[in-house]
């Protein structure tokens, strides 16, 4: 039989469908997509970041985050100005609005966190994450 119906190829397919499974019911229980909730984050980490630093941070190409951050600016939850000492750089900080969301939307994703994991032990929890960390860490060691 084919490697992609083994089990070992059945945990690739199920992360995939979990993937796209959460990604949208996150979204809508937020009321925000885990991309901007990761930029959000970060800049609460930092009072004014410039956006080649975040987008680093989060690992998110750089016209994605021109689009989230244009769209959070739209919102009123960040501000983007330019570095008086180099034109070239765009520094973003969080708004007190977005400070206060951001607040907000980290219960609405505990709460999601809980609905997800409801009916897990904390040990498999943390079974779970050691399995998920294991896996990423041999992913980055992939030759692509």
């Amino acid at each position: 039989m084919a490697d992609s119906c083994s089990e070992k190829g059945l945990i690739l397919y199920a992360l995939h469908e979990l993937h796209k499974q959460v990604s949208p019911k996150f979204e809508k229980c937020t009321g925000i997509s885990q991309s901007r909730l990761d930029l959000l984050h970060e800049l609460c980490q930092a009072d004014e970041i410039s956006q080649t630093a975040l987008q680093k941070e989060v690992n998110i190409d750089s016209a994605a985050v021109t689009r989230h951050l244009k769209q959070l600016e739209t919102a009123g939850m960040v501000s983007r100005r330019r570095n008086p000492d180099d034109n070239r750089i765009t520094l973003v900080k969080l708004t007190d609005h977005g400070r206060n969301e951001i607040i907000s939307m980290r219960d609405e994703k505990a709460f999601f966190v809980a609905q997800m994991l409801d009916g897990f032990s904390n040990d498999e929890c943390n079974q779970l994450l050691d399995m998920l960390n294991r896996m990423k860490s041999n992913i980055k060691h992939i030759r692509a």
